[in-house]
């Protein structure tokens, strides 16, 4: 399967689990049989991974490529954690105590809730940065939606801008993703 083919598949599994988890305490009927919320953040975030082979290489390529790496492997601690907590069922005394015992672990709490996840966005919208004079539109979609992705699910706490924020910034990846590429024609005399 060509990189291209799979970013795109990556962008509808992530904005699919955005949509899924949106829907706040609506999310319950999405996790049965299993948690596909979570399943489908963890896979698109890992088929994300492939954008790192679909930009061109220069430094700051390889500056995004270490963090869209490091976001990665951040989701799919996240989604590790998130699927313990799933597997409580209807204790919720035990998810509290769980939660507690991460929120008092840092080694545990950066990397993979507050930091690490972010890295992905981060990593993605500096691969974008990549064409702020040739593709500007494009390149802002990313780099606004990246931000906005956690700031209206962190701050605002709002799953409609949520999503709206996650489809802006995936729209934007494959706007950049099938970009028209200047081709120079070198003249042989």
């Amino acid at each position: 399967m060509k990189p291209k083919t799979i970013c795109l598949i990556g962008l509808f599994f992530f904005v699919l689990s955005y949509m899924l988890f949106s829907q706040g305490s609506k999310l319950a009927y999405f996790q049965k049989p299993i948690d596909f919320a979570h399943w489908f953040n963890l896979i698109g975030a890992i088929l994300l991974l492939s954008f790192n082979k679909v930009f061109p290489k220069n430094n700051l390529s390889s500056f995004a490529s270490f963090l869209t790496a490091l976001g990665v492997i951040a989701h799919i601690g996240l989604c590790t954690i998130d699927f313990v907590m799933w597997s409580f069922g209807d204790d919720d005394i035990a998810r509290m105590e769980l939660s507690e015992h991460i929120s008092n672990t840092p080694s545990i709490l950066y990397p993979f809730i507050i930091v690490g996840p972010s890295l992905l966005f981060i990593g993605l919208a500096v691969h974008a940065s990549n064409f702020i004079k040739t593709n500007l539109l494009s390149a802002l979609m990313v780099i606004v939606g990246a931000p906005a992705v956690g700031f209206s699910f962190f701050i605002l706490k709002d799953g409609i801008y949520m999503v709206l924020s996650c489809v802006l910034f995936a729209l934007g990846l494959i706007l950049l993703l099938y970009r028209k590429e200047k081709q120079e024609i070198l003249i042989e005399a």
